[in-house]
């Protein structure tokens, strides 16, 4: 390719010279009209309390709020303009309400700057962004919990390194997943209380000199307070990196919930089906049932992870106050907003959706010996024999069946009794995958009875805290 041909095509755009390249790097409109709805909400929270205060007049004040309305409906409707001549959304949106009502658009700008006017805007949509996650969180948990209730006495296998390890439910095995959830609701929540500050009327770095009232404006905005010190309101953006560090935990957990969808899934495991509503097939292999949505979801944590790690080293070396690398912060988590709630959703829907096969679970739960440290725990409870002999009995015992190709419970009285003359055919109620499951009674543990417990501790939880978080 020659040099010449390149250019066309990557620099082209840029034929006029150094004012379109500042133009490019230095517009934010194509994003940040995202935040036009916070963006008129302070704008008419400002506007009111300049008027409360007597900054400007009742009568601007009326005219501005009419105004904004009108530049709201525009935008909603799609009948709005924006121009990236006019760099972002709050002089686009300014802009507009001049030509709309003339020279009282001019006076809404008093007492305030773009940096307290874009953190306003930015940590509002965070925050609507958290308020929604916590109902979205709430609603996949209920979908786990309903999932738990319907199969506590479902057995399948447990696993550590991906091997059969001992027999649980199918239901304490969604529960878990639920306990992860509610770990993220709590930090949903937690990240909340500290974004619950207003910072608008810090102004451009350092506070205004006319008689504003942030209190005012923080309650109308639905803030508990406004932020206290003017430099770090205009700087802050922790709150940003704390909802990017609540997605990145909380898709994690989706991902490691649809990497098992995606095993579960296949013909080798044969765990789970999911309808066709969460499958795929393939072009060319007409017998296939690809888990796509579950493989997306496994896939969104690179996305949000990023967004992450680029915040956080955007903001690693700027110096107080704003500098406009800040302008880099909104992107990603934009990105990220979208990449969680649409897992979330398709998570939510999967587990649903998704019907166990009860008969290959049971089968799967007895393989590789799974009842072995039952064996070992009832040599111990049964016989006072101390748990490392046990361990070494049960291991010849498991050496025996694996010889003769048949499992624990399978092995005749006489047999177990050559390992340990002290044994009763009592040892074959623990043998079995049912009883495996039904003896884990310890809190936490994985029997039906335990499970059915605890699906009624986390539905009475669930309703005394759903919304709790949203307002």
């Amino acid at each position: 390719m020659s040099q010449k041909t390149s250019n066309e095509m990557w620099g082209g755009r840029f034929a006029s010279g150094p004012a379109a390249v500042m133009e490019e790097i230095n517009a934010s409109i194509d994003f940040d009209k995202r935040l036009y709805a916070e963006d008129i909400d302070g704008s008419k929270a400002h506007a009111a309390m300049l008027a409360e205060q007597g900054i400007i007049s009742a009568e601007d004040a009326r005219t501005l709020q009419d105004g904004l309305e009108t530049v709201r409906a525009e935008i909603a409707e799609g009948r709005f303009a924006f121009s990236r001549q006019r760099e972002d959304i709050h002089m686009n949106i300014e802009a507009r309400l001049a030509e709309l009502v003339g020279p009282a658009a001019g006076r809404l700008h008093t007492a305030r700057s773009r940096n307290d006017q874009v953190a306003l805007d930015f940590r509002l949509h965070v925050k609507k962004a958290l308020q929604a996650l916590d109902g979205a969180l709430v609603d996949f948990m209920t979908a786990l919990v309903d999932k738990a209730e319907a199969h506590a006495d479902t057995v399948m296998p447990g696993f550590t390194h991906l091997q059969v390890a001992q027999p649980v439910t199918f239901g304490h095995h969604c529960l878990a997943y639920v306990e992860m959830a509610a770990r993220d609701l709590l930090r949903c929540r937690d990240a909340l209380e500290r974004l619950d500050e207003s910072p608008l009327g810090a102004a451009a770095l350092a506070g205004t000199g006319f008689p504003i009232d942030r209190h005012m404006t923080a309650q109308a905005l639905g803030f508990r307070e406004p932020t206290r010190n003017s430099l770090d309101s205009v700087s802050d953006r922790d709150f940003a990196l704390e909802f990017l560090s609540v997605a990145a935990i909380c898709a994690t957990h989706l991902s490691r919930l649809a990497e098992e969808i995606v095993i579960w899934s296949t013909p080798q495991f044969g765990f789970v089906r999911l309808s066709d509503a969460f499958s795929t097939g393939s072009s060319i292999m007409p017998q296939k049932r690809n888990p796509d949505a579950a493989e997306l979801v496994r896939a969104k944590p690179g996305r949000i992870n990023g967004a992450l790690i680029s915040l956080l080293t955007v903001m690693k070396g700027l110096p107080l106050t704003y500098s406009k690398d800040m302008q880099e912060d909104k992107e990603q988590v934009f990105d990220a907003i979208d990449s969680l709630f649409l897992a979330l959703a398709a998570a939510t829907g999967m587990v649903r959706d998704l019907t166990p096969n009860v008969d290959a679970m049971r089968k799967a739960a007895g393989h590789g010996y799974s009842t072995a440290t039952d064996l070992a725990d009832f040599l111990v409870r049964e016989l006072g024999m101390p748990f490392r002999e046990a361990h070494h009995v049960t291991g010849r015992a498991v050496a025996l069946a694996e010889e003769r190709g048949v499992g624990l419970e399978d092995l005749p009285l006489e047999t177990l009794r050559s390992l340990e003359p002290r044994i009763t055919d009592a040892v074959y109620g623990v043998l079995g995958v049912d009883a495996s499951v039904a003896s884990r009674k310890s809190f936490g543990g994985t029997a039906p009875e335990n499970v059915r417990r605890q699906v009624g501790y986390w539905r009475d939880r669930l309703a005394r805290e759903s919304g709790s978080g949203r307002g």
